[in-house]
């Protein structure tokens, strides 16, 4: 019998004999022990490819133990049972011996590949990337200038801040565990990641290792504004004639404090006098696991407890606070947080943008917005002379051909195309039924690359190519060569087409009432039935709005699966607010069922939508 009975954490796993552990992702249990049933080894000089009669002893996350075969371990996490194995010295034993070693071997041909695409990257814009400081220090010594060592000494004037000195130690000291005051404190390494802007200003970010050290035990989520929040914001902007002001603020993550315990040793990039020397951080550096999170929670407490605002129940980036205007009407003035983004929208946004000012950093000042976050944002005069906001993508779209002509001329292909067909892709392609050969590694990666492109346009408002995107999103995981000619011509599409603009149309659509039945009453079914309300809904001010839904389904139109395809469009009044399309769970026998699915998916949109308006104050009319 073999037993090993090395005790470790729901998010460790025993890395040797001597009990030290190795951080990995959480996983749902843990091996604490592995057996062997002597009577079905195998002969002497016969090799087992088989984990049949061996057991593993996992812990679970409610501290309970159970004994599994092998065969589900190992299936459900290989590289940690491979590296239990390892670490214990038992991966010369049959039952490990003719998988261990193959699956160690795959584990770090990933990881290469992974560095290798990194240290393959040597150039942007045709702009050297150097990988070190000494290296960024060699390019402006070669090229005689200093674009390198400025962009170091910014960032690093910026963020240090978020460490401070620890006297009278050594690095050695502190490893050897000589230093109390550390003992419970995890080492990483720091570096600078150093990037090229579009208008060649050259750009250094300094970064915590934050891959190598255990998960927090709290929360490290950190949410930010959803998008249809943003439409919203745009659309009441126009409905109550408020101004709008956008502000990026500086260096967020270092403004809050670190939750984490972490020590390093100083580089180079520190500065000379401090190379070398251990430094404990104090300030969320940006690279840890909860650097997000923590900025969010201070930033958070800082608008509700100073600024006053009220988080909205079904977005909690959307804050919303009374005002009254000088005119004596009262409204809701909306804050939105995306990260560090701000979009303020009131009567004075001035005034909220200044309040920020005094306490953070605000990086190039507050206006009103030209882009945000990566839409176009313009204003519009109607003919009856009031305004409304537009959001288009015309900027992004540009930069993401430029990106697909250079990945094609890397090929030693020109962006052309002898397709001619009005839409993203010609009308009788299915994907599905494609037979051309698989991608390969590399273009796999570039298939998911313009997949997540494409996906941030139609976010930005490129509805008109959403369906097809949501087609194509579905091999990700194995295209073909085919597949990836399709995602050109949707690049064609965007080529033909670069300017679309989003209208966040206030005024009421028209409808004809006659074509609706008025005298249907649907009790006999539902009963007595009312409209969900959110807690703690403030009272509607302001203009009152509609909402309006249009959906749809076509019939099998996967020809393999036979499953259907929904398309859902959301309005309040005439702005299109929720866009929504994707291939339906359930394969329904008729046209009927299809299209029964998708207004059940509506129905779910239009009441979180009229919810997520009731949230922030929106008066509604009554439902459409």
């Amino acid at each position: 019998m073999v037993e090993t009975s090395i005790m470790a954490s729901d998010e460790d796993i025993v890395n040797g004999t001597d009990g030290t552990v190795a951080q990995q992702q959480p996983v749902a249990a843990v091996v604490v022990a592995v057996v062997e049933n002597n009577s079905i080894r195998s002969k002497v000089g016969d090799e087992m490819i088989t984990t049949r009669g061996w057991k593993v002893l996992v812990e679970w996350k409610d501290e309970t133990s159970t004994w599994m075969n092998m065969k589900d371990v190992k299936e459900a996490n290989p590289v940690e049972l491979a590296e239990y194995a390892l670490a214990n010295g038992i991966d010369e034993e049959p039952a490990f011996k003719w998988w261990v070693p193959y699956t160690l071997k795959k584990r770090d041909r990933i990881i290469a590949k992974v560095k290798t695409k990194y240290w393959k990257t040597t150039h942007k814009y045709g702009v050297r990337l150097p990988k070190t400081v000494e290296e960024a220090l060699r390019i402006d010594a070669d090229t005689n200038t200093n674009f390198w060592g400025n962009a170091v000494k910014k960032e690093m004037g910026k963020a240090q801040v978020a460490y401070e000195e620890v006297e009278g130690v050594t690095p050695e000291d502190v490893r050897a565990g000589k230093v109390p005051e550390l003992r419970s404190f995890q080492e990483i390494s720091c570096h600078i990641i150093f990037d090229v802007k579009m208008d060649f200003t050259r750009k250094a970010r300094y970064v915590a290792g934050g891959h190598t050290t255990e998960t927090p035990v709290g929360i490290c989520y950190s949410s930010v504004v959803s998008r249809d929040s943003v439409r919203i914001a745009f659309l009441v902007a126009a409905l109550n004639d408020l101004d709008i002001l956008a502000t990026d603020i500086g260096n967020a993550y270092l403004n809050a404090p670190c939750r984490e315990k972490i020590w390093f040793e100083a580089g180079i990039e520190c500065g000379q006098s401090c190379k070398g020397k251990v430094m404990k951080l104090v300030r969320a550096l940006y690279g840890l696991n909860s650097s997000g999170a923590s900025w969010r929670h201070m930033f958070k407490t800082y608008i509700e407890k100073k600024l006053g605002f009220t988080p909205c129940v079904m977005d909690g980036d959307l804050y919303y606070q009374r005002q009254k205007k000088p005119d004596g009407s009262e409204y809701y003035e909306l804050l939105l947080v995306y990260v560090d983004d701000v979009l303020a929208c009131s009567h004075d946004p001035k005034a909220i943008m200044e309040s920020i000012g005094t306490e953070y950093v605000l990086k190039d000042g507050y206006d009103i917005p030209k882009i945000y976050l990566g839409a176009d944002i313009v204003k519009v005069q109607n003919a009856d002379l009031t305004h409304s906001w537009a959001m288009g993508s015309k900027s992004y779209v540009k930069g993401a051909l430029d990106t697909v002509k250079r990945l094609l001329a890397e090929d030693g292909r020109a962006f052309k195309s002898k397709h001619r067909h009005d839409g993203p892709l010609p009308k009788s392609y299915k994907p599905e039924l494609d037979t051309t050969p698989e991608c390969d590694a590399e273009l796999t990666s570039r298939y998911q690359q313009l997949i997540g492109i494409l996906r941030w346009a139609v976010e930005l408002g490129r509805i008109d190519i959403q369906i097809e995107v949501s087609l194509m999103s579905s091999y990700q995981m194995n295209p073909r060569m085919g597949h990836l000619e399709a995602l050109y011509l949707i690049f064609h599409f965007l080529d033909k087409h670069p300017c679309v603009y989003l209208l966040m149309d206030q005024y009421k659509p028209h409808l004809e009432e006659e074509f609706f039945e008025q005298d249907v009453s649907w009790q006999e079914f539902y009963g007595d039935v009312y409209e969900e309300m959110p807690p703690n809904m403030p009272e509607p001010l302001g203009t009152p709005v509609s909402t309006m839904a249009m959906a749809d389904s076509d019939h099998a139109s996967n020809v393999v699966t036979r499953r259907s395809h929904s398309g859902i469009l959301g309005f309040v009044n005439s702005a299109p607010i929720v866009s929504y399309s994707k291939k339906q769970n359930t394969v329904e026998a008729s046209t009927y069922g299809a299209e029964l699915v998708a207004l059940r998916i509506c129905r779910d949109i239009v009441v979180a939508l009229r919810l997520k308006l009731r949230s922030i104050g929106v008066p509604l009319d009554l439902m459409v």
